[in-house]
């Protein structure tokens, strides 16, 4: 049995969620910065197919990426040497949400739905949820958006409209962690796709021990404001 929540005070301790489905820890609450803020703070996030109620996940092992250990592999490489492209962080939060959310030729049907997209752009105007956006010929082609706390980057969706935008967003926040005093990204489960990038399982103990101690780190709460340019080879 998982608590059915109504304050984002009673999320439950890690070792709560169940081994099946893997991480499951609660149900109910809201979607608003207030909830949403609680739940990352406890390794927590939000996933559900439109029409049930919020279910909450804390999995274990949980899928990370530490900034120091990022790989580009030497096709990517090529690509954002040679291509032509803009990475912009934080300019169109919304249309990034939605196009993650728009249909995809390998899943059935979409767990972003309204309530999910009006919860983070709430959370992006209070500055904790954040889109990198991939540009080419003036057109949005790809991108991801998260939620950063203390020294932490959650990852939370990614789309692509052009081969490789997506991976190039990706590239370019990773680096740009680097630079900022980021030490963890949360890639919540295990895919190939992060772990070409350098991702890697940890145990959940693991992940919240490093968590506790990594949202704690003052950051004042803003929009990031950073652009790339590449013209091209």
């Amino acid at each position: 049995m998982i608590p059915w929540l109504t304050h984002p005070s009673q999320f439950p301790l890690p070792d709560h969620a169940l081994n099946e489905p893997n991480g499951l820890i609660a149900a109910g609450g809201e979607l608003n910065p207030l909830w949403l803020l609680a739940a990352y703070r406890r390794g927590i996030f939000p996933w559900y197919m439109p029409g049930e109620p919020i279910l909450w996940w804390n999995p274990d092992p949980r899928m990370v990426l530490f900034p120091h250990e990022l790989h580009v592999g030497r096709s990517l490489a090529k690509v954002m040497r040679n291509r032509p492209y803009t990475v912009r962080f934080d300019t169109v939060f919304p249309e990034v949400m939605q196009a993650c959310a728009e249909p995809r030729t390998d899943a059935i049907g979409t767990w972003i739905s309204s309530e999910i997209i009006d919860g983070y752009c709430a959370l992006h105007r209070e500055g904790y949820a954040h889109s990198i956006e991939t540009w080419i010929d003036g057109e949005l082609a790809g991108g991801l958006y998260g939620v950063a706390l203390g020294g932490v980057f959650y990852g939370e969706s990614m789309f692509a409209r052009r081969p490789d935008a997506s991976k190039i967003a990706f590239a370019h926040l990773v680096l740009w962690l680097q630079g900022n005093g980021f030490s963890l990204i949360d890639c919540q489960m295990q895919t190939e796709h992060l772990a070409r990038f350098g991702g890697r399982e940890i145990p959940r103990h693991e992940f919240c021990d490093r968590l506790a101690q990594l949202v704690a780190q003052p950051r004042v709460p803003a929009l990031w404001h950073h652009e790339w340019v590449n013209l091209g080879g």
